[in-house]
Order: structure tokens, then C-alpha cells, then sequence
């Protein structure tokens, strides 16, 4: 794949995480106080130049350049979770070796350095995400001695996307990107098909950012509204619908503190790998804005 195929999978991904209507996120029919569907927009449009170096630049680089790429345009944190999970993957896409694309995304894993972490800590400093939290060593507020893999080690207790650098990014390729491949198959519109995907992985994967913030007893139970959506009946139907809107008012509850952002993070990886495999027409060949569920209020 060429470092400009990456970077139109990486933009492409980012638009479509943001302009499906996940319940609980900035989507075209809901905006945060700070944060509204154009600065997302306007982020993903910001990081493809830097991602088209992919084959030059290192995961750290990738991630400093293009978190500060995005603040150029944008004030408020709209992508340092997707930039983390991207950076490892591009990179294992543009790599001219034998192996699927996971085996070479291990490789890029094995090969962080203290460097990486050193870059990457100063996106995540420059940031200030919300309930990041400190701890007693490798604190980002310091200065690391430790590679990104082994900093993300031992962050991968309260934190998905650090997580999934110690697994080989096990949720995107084992729950994620399968569940999205399935929803694109039996969904009527590409926007109902990520919304389902997403709640395959919040029914299964309690929210990290939701426990970070308000605790988690309330990411369990935002898990609980997803596991009940996705009973409730067909994607599409109206079941589905009235359920999807339960759970939406439930995360937008508390000042929105209650964001299920690193599962959307984790569908934007999702929606990569599904770019990278199968090329960006399979998902936007999925209907248009008449088959799109709406979350707005009425």
C-alpha cells in the first residue's frame, strides 16, 4: 500500500467514525460544548499530509506531527486516541514485507522506541486529554526511559488503546474489524453498520475513558444499554431505534461525561484495517443519508 493509499484510509476513516451518529459521541446531530462535528472533520483533513510520510516517519513522529497538525485548526481533543491507534497501523501498512497486515503491524510494535515514547508523550502533554490521570512512574508528565510498548504496558489496565499496543491490537482485529465486516454485510446503510459495530465492542469492552472519568460501575452499565440495543431487534427497526436512543441519553447525561470515546477511537482502527483489506469503496457503497438512522431530537 502506498504512504498516499494511508493517508486516504486514515482521513476516510476518521470522517466516518465522526459522521456515523454512535450514541453518546460528537456526531452530525449532536455537538459537545466544545467540540462540534466540524473540528473533527477539520482533524481528519489536518492529519492526512502526515500520515502520507508514513513510510518515512517513525510511530512517534506520526504521532507528535500529526497531533500538532490537528491543533493548527483545532483547539479541543478530537483524535489523540484515533493518531495512537493509527500511528502503529500505518506504519504496518506501508511496510514492504511478507506477512498480513497484523504480523506486520507486530513487528512495528516490537521495534517502539524510547524515543517513540519521548514524542509521544509530549502529543499526549500538549493534548491535556481528559481523565488521563497520574501515576507513580513513567508518569507522560516526565520524561520516559522506557519504550512506547512498554509504557503502554503499564497504562494497558485503564486504557483500550494502550491495551491494544501490548495485544497486537487484539480488539480491533479480533471484535472490531470483524464486527464491522459483518454489520457492512447485513446492514442496509454504511451509517446503521458502523453504529451496530459499535455497539458490539461497548456490549463487550467497558468503556475505559467512561471508568477514567465517572468510574466503572457507570462504564458497565453503559455496556448494559449496548448489550440491551443490540437485542432489541434488527439494526434499523424501530426497537433498535428506541433502544439506540436510551443509551444515547444516558451518555450525554452529566455533561457528556459519560463519552464512550475510546470505543469510538477503536472503531476508527476498525474502520482502517477494513480500508487497507478491502479498499474504501466497500463500506461508502452502503446507501446514503435516506436509509441513516438519525439520533437527533425531535
Amino acid at each position: 500500500m502506498t504512504p498516499e493509499d494511508v493517508a486516504r484510509a486514515v482521513e476516510l476513516a476518521c470522517i466516518v467514525e465522526v459522521m456515523a451518529p454512535k450514541p453518546g459521541n460528537v456526531n452530525r446531530d449532536h455537538d459537545f460544548a466544545d467540540t462540534v462535528c466540524e473540528d473533527f472533520l477539520v482533524s481528519a483533513w489536518a492529519v492526512a499530509p502526515v500520515f502520507a510520510r508514513a513510510r518515512e516517519l517513525s510511530v512517534g513522529e506520526l504521532i507528535l506531527g500529526a497531533r500538532r497538525a490537528t491543533s493548527r485548526f483545532v483547539t479541543a481533543n478530537t483524535n489523540l486516541g484515533i493518531i495512537l491507534l493509527l500511528a502503529p497501523l500505518a506504519k504496518a501498512a506501508v511496510r514492504r514485507e511478507p506477512g498480513d497486515l497484523r504480523e506486520r503491524l507486530r513487528r512495528v510494535l516490537d521495534g517502539l522506541t524510547i524515543r517513540d515514547s519521548s514524542l509521544a508523550y509530549t502529543a499526549i502533554r500538549e493534548t491535556h486529554p481528559g481523565g488521563l490521570g497520574r501515576i507513580a512512574e513513567h508518569d507522560v508528565s516526565g520524561e520516559p526511559t522506557i519504550t512506547l510498548l512498554e509504557a503502554m504496558d503499564v497504562a494497558k489496565s485503564r486504557d483500550s488503546v494502550a491495551s491494544e499496543y501490548c495485544s497486537c491490537y487484539e480488539l480491533t482485529f479480533e471484535l472490531a474489524y470483524p464486527a464491522l465486516l459483518e454489520c457492512v454485510a447485513n446492514c442496509e446503510s454504511w451509517q446503521i453498520a458502523v453504529v451496530q459495530a459499535f455497539l458490539a465492542v461497548l456490549a463487550q469492552v467497558p468503556d475505559t475513558l467512561i471508568a477514567r472519568k465517572v468510574g466503572q460501575e457507570t462504564a458497565q452499565e453503559a455496556s448494559r444499554l449496548a448489550v440491551r440495543a443490540i437485542r432489541s431487534g434488527p439494526p434499523g427497526s424501530l426497537g433498535w431505534s428506541g433502544a439506540l436512543e436510551t443509551l444515547d441519553s444516558y451518555l450525554r447525561a452529566d455533561a457528556n461525561r459519560r463519552n464512550p470515546g475510546t470505543t469510538a477511537d477503536l472503531i476508527a482502527a476498525a474502520l482502517f484495517v477494513l480500508f487497507v483489506e478491502h479498499g474504501c469503496e466497500l463500506l461508502l457503497k452502503k446507501g446514503g443519508d435516506r436509509e441513516c438512522v438519525s439520533l437527533r431530537p425531535r
